[in-house]
């Protein structure tokens, strides 16, 4: 994802150092990025480290490092926080990465790992989710570490598989969801293996047509992260965009700010670090 979303200043041009400045920001005196109410979160300082990553532009990194060292091998983090940890490590120059406690997050991952062989937000889960996977694959390639039992987590998300074409993130959804639909093909992709063409025209299929991609069919408008992860999906499958690329241009221009960042969707009011960085994924992607 990083290696396409620093393709998105040749589309912004000018306005990419308009968004390194909103995301240096957003930074704290504690060194790390801060959530919607303000607060220093390691989820939005990994999208505030990967954005600036992204744009090229310096990172922060003595006191980036100081705020990673104070959750140590993540004793008391959930799941998101614990591959947000080793996301944040990754994203370090070499020297400083080598700091990172690799095997002890790694056994805290496996903590996470369901009876079917994928991962969960909850220990000691029956089922995975295909969020569980997304976020277990991730930190495993963050900690340069093999992932255990492939195999397990590939029949995790082949039973995710929806009965409309698209993939649920869990059991108990019917319908197939455009995050999660993204996250199995990206997952699939990286496991060696290929989605259904089919799964290109599901994906096709969720966007608006004055662009974006829906979340769910019952969502009233479209929205940023579906849509990157949409298009990121489809470029990995090598899926032909020509049909949405302007449409979703218009989209992402309605939702940018000139303070150098994007909104979620068109209800949004808020501006943050996650869905700034969406916006430079989804803008690499249309950029090609």
């Amino acid at each position: 994802m990083l290696q396409v979303a620093r393709l998105a200043p040749r589309l912004l041009g000018s306005a990419s150092d308009l968004v390194a400045e909103f995301l240096r920001s957003q930074m704290t005196p504690d060194g790390g990025f801060q959530d919607r109410a303000g607060v220093t979160d390691l989820y939005y300082t990994v999208f505030g480290i990967e954005g600036l990553l992204a744009l090229r532009a310096d990172l922060p990194v003595d006191s980036l490092c100081s705020y990673l060292r104070r959750f140590g091998a993540g004793e008391g983090l959930d799941f998101v926080h614990l591959s947000c940890l080793a996301r944040g490590w990754a994203g370090l120059p070499p020297e400083l990465r080598a700091a990172a406690p690799q095997q002890e997050i790694a056994q805290r991952i496996e903590a996470y790992r369901s009876a079917d062989g994928g991962y969960a937000d909850n220990p000691g889960s029956e089922r995975g989710t295909l969020y569980g996977c997304f976020l277990a694959l991730g930190a495993y390639q963050d900690l340069a570490l093999e992932l255990p039992d492939r195999l397990a987590m590939l029949s995790c998300i082949e039973r995710l598989r929806a009965a409309d074409g698209g993939y649920a993130n869990g059991d108990d959804m019917p319908v197939g969801l455009t995050p999660s639909t993204a996250a199995a093909v990206t997952l699939l992709r990286q496991l060696e293996r290929q989605a259904e063409p089919s799964v290109a025209e599901w994906l096709l299929s969720r966007s608006h047509p004055e662009g974006g991609f829906y979340a769910t069919p019952m969502a009233p408008i479209p929205d940023l992260l579906s849509t990157a992860t949409a298009l990121h999906a489809l470029a990995g499958m090598r899926a032909d965009l020509t049909s949405v690329k302007e449409p979703c241009l218009d989209f992402i221009d309605s939702l940018w700010v000139n303070r150098g960042a994007f909104y979620g969707s068109w209800m949004d009011d808020e501006l943050d670090c996650e869905y700034t960085y969406y916006g430079l994924l989804a803008l690499g992607h249309l950029s090609l």
